[in-house]
């Protein structure tokens, strides 16, 4: 990965603890006009033109803001930050698998201990043969 090109920017997800998630999504959608993508009984997504807004419950009741910034090639990005010192919380790994992509995600945290992810989506024909790969010996 070339040094010069690389940098985080594009933000494509935030995602905010919530203490009572109904409730939450009830103001994020009627009360502000955000559209909800699609809900659970722990997390709710909505859209907010192109950067998703993840609602996520918060079993111990606290509220905060995680940053997840979009990058192509997780792995590449991962080795990159590492040389760079930063301290992952663990490795890249595949958290959902949608319709449409593959999410792969890796959390680390800034100097203040601020949680950040890198956040990576692959078209599931890219995502498999990623995966293929790695089973191969």
């Amino acid at each position: 990965m070339d040094p010069i090109k690389f940098s985080l920017g594009e933000i494509g997800q935030v995602e905010v603890l919530v203490r009572n998630l109904d409730r939450s999504v009830k103001f994020y959608s009627a009360n502000l006009g955000i559209r909800l993508l699609y809900s659970d009984e722990k997390s709710a997504v909505c859209d907010c033109n192109g950067v998703r807004l993840m609602l996520s419950k918060s079993d111990i009741g606290i509220s905060g803001s995680v940053l997840y910034f979009k990058v192509e090639d997780i792995n590449s990005a991962y080795e990159f930050l590492c040389d760079r010192g930063v301290r992952f919380i663990g490795f890249p790994k595949i958290v959902a698998n949608v319709p449409d992509y593959t999410l792969s995600l890796a959390f680390f945290n800034d100097l203040d201990n601020n949680l950040l992810a890198l956040m990576s989506e692959q078209t599931v024909s890219a995502a498999w043969a990623i995966t293929s790969l790695d089973l191969m010996p």
